[in-house]
């Protein structure tokens, strides 16, 4: 945690929704002994697999973990 301001936004804000959905996914384990799925989306006859806000947390943070990987880091002078 003391490290944290070191890291620039994205890994931070991809951090903190992959622990916020996986903490969201296992209090949902804890309080009903299953993850409740409850997005459910069609097109025509076309079915999107069911998710929640947990799982898109964690989707949405790995991307951000992703982008921030794949981008070049710049240097500090002197470094």
């Amino acid at each position: 945690m003391r490290k944290a301001s070191r890291l620039d936004r994205p890994t931070a804000y991809g951090l903190a929704l992959i622990l916020g959905g996986a903490l969201g996914n296992v209090f949902d384990r804890i309080v009903s002994g299953a993850v409740t799925d409850f997005l459910d989306f069609y097109v025509g006859t076309l079915h999107w697999p069911a998710f929640n806000v947990a799982d898109s947390a964690i989707v949405i943070g790995s991307g951000l973990l992703l982008i921030s990987l794949l981008r070049p880091k710049q240097q500090t002078a002197g470094a």
